[in-house]
């Protein structure tokens, strides 16, 4: 089995952690350079559990020495700060996937509208392959760009996808109804991410601000091929890791919940990752600390309820992004996530 050589950019993050502990079990994967504004120092300065495990400093962010270590390059970047980053990637021939939100939203106006900051690479933005392996498999292996997708709009996709495509549901009143661990607020600590703050409370926040909104609209209509309406409404849980999205729509007229579980199974035949339980309602626990999505589907009332669980941290960011790491490099896309 070839070795891939693998960099992070962006190692002090909670991405970037959740990547280390994943490639260190890949049969085939080798963290060759950690790249940081927190540098001269072991990585195990930054994150105590990695001391023994991986005996690497966090050096400064060098493509010349990137590309001499690594064929490719995990971007663990906030927005902004990735698109400052990939260009030089690229020019160095290292290949990239990139977990911050600068090259998933195609119209860089809209990047622009949702993230008050002008897109200032579109030449790259253009070439990147939006990064879902169960819709977008064949693009993302000769890919040199890789877009992740974002954690809400994965479970989105992979819940809504299939009824879109078969035409199980109508592609408007779409309502999302979703929460996220806070983890997903990522490692910056501000006031009302504290534990005080957090424990023991459940709300919802950025109710028509939210910028996952826009990517699930594109990555829906793309699928649907037509203009997909959804209202997104995201919530905020009392736990570490992990999503839960209950997702309600109208099914076009004779569709039942068969027919959705129908489109639903068929199409995830053969994909790894997407489990969809029948009797069983999904939840966060059954996917913590996995790549796993676990879907479900009821009607009810007239509405196809169709309900998506996966762990923020990994099948929503840094799982992913392995698993498209494999596909890039001509591997099982399950190696390293089992």
């Amino acid at each position: 089995m070839k070795t891939i050589r693998v960099a992070i950019i962006g190692a002090s993050g909670y991405t970037a952690l959740e990547s280390i502990r994943w490639l260190l079990r890949h049969p085939a994967a080798r963290i060759t350079y950690l790249a940081s504004r927190q540098q001269a120092q072991p990585i195990a300065a930054l994150f105590p559990e990695l001391l023994g495990r991986l005996p690497l400093p966090v050096s400064p962010f060098d493509p010349a020495a990137i590309a001499a270590a690594a064929e490719v390059a995990l971007v663990c970047l906030p927005h902004v700060a990735a698109m400052e980053h990939v260009p030089r990637l690229l020019e160095a021939e290292v290949r990239v996937i990139d977990l911050s939100a600068d090259y998933r939203l195609l119209d860089p106006a809209c990047y622009e509208k949702w993230y008050k900051h002008k897109h200032a690479d579109a030449g790259n933005l253009a070439r990147a392959v939006y990064g879902l392996p169960e819709f977008f498999a064949a693009e993302i292996k000769t890919a040199a760009l890789v877009s992740n997708p974002g954690c809400y709009p994965t479970a989105a996709a992979l819940a809504v996808g299939p009824l879109l495509v078969d035409q199980v549901v109508e592609p408007v009143d779409i309502i999302i109804n979703a929460a996220s661990g806070i983890s997903g607020a990522g490692r910056n600590p501000v006031p009302q991410h504290h534990f005080p703050e957090r424990n023991e409370a459940f709300e919802p926040y950025a109710i028509g601000t939210h910028r996952h909104a826009p990517e699930i609209e594109q990555t829906l209509t793309r699928l649907a091929g037509t203009p997909v309406r959804l209202l997104f409404v995201p919530h905020l849980l009392p736990i570490d890791r992990g999503i839960l999205e209950t997702i309600y729509l109208r099914p076009r007229a004779g569709q039942t919940a068969a027919d959705a579980l129908q489109a639903l199974t068929r199409h995830y035949a053969g994909k790894p990752f997407v489990r969809i339980r029948e009797s069983q309602l999904p939840s966060t626990k059954y996917v913590m600390n996995t790549n796993f999505a676990d879907l479900a589907v009821r009607l009810y009332n007239g509405w196809l309820v169709v309900t998506a669980a996966i762990d923020n941290m990994v099948k929503g960011a840094s799982g992913q992004a392995i698993q498209n790491m494999n596909l890039m490099c001509g591997q099982d896309e399950t190696a390293g996530l089992r």
